[in-house]
């Protein structure tokens, strides 16, 4: 050292508050491994812009369900690029699909987009 003295001071304690929650917590309960698996898996089929907007063509479809050929146009994509992108839904369990006659249907599932929603949204 330098031969100077160092005067170390004492902060005086303050007394405070008691601690008290702000917020009720986001969600009712942690997520189970399980089900925190099943949601990374349907959140990351949805990380795409295009499967983005095929799930909500599908969802907000007037008879419920379309057939594959109808997405293509609306979506700017190739009828094999819209395929594959369906099928990515479809693994994840956000679409199910049905063939009729040489076309595919495909419906968005209600349950998933369900359990989606909840993951989101603030419980009391």
């Amino acid at each position: 050292m330098d031969g100077t003295t160092v005067i170390a001071r004492q902060l005086p304690l303050l007394t405070q508050p008691p601690v008290e929650a702000c917020c009720a917590p986001l969600q009712a309960a942690p997520l189970a491994d399980a089900e925190a698996t099943e949601l990374a898996r349907r959140f990351a089929a949805l990380s795409d812009p295009v499967r983005l907007r095929l799930l909500n063509l599908l969802a907000t479809a007037a008879d419920g369900a379309m057939c594959a050929c109808d997405l293509v146009e609306p979506v700017g994509k190739s009828q094999p690029t819209v395929s594959h992108h369906l099928k990515i839904l479809r693994e994840a369990g956000l679409v199910v699909s049905e063939k009729r006659g040489t076309n595919v249907w495909y419906a968005a599932v209600p349950a998933a987009l369900e359990s989606l929603r909840d993951a989101l949204a603030p419980h009391p």
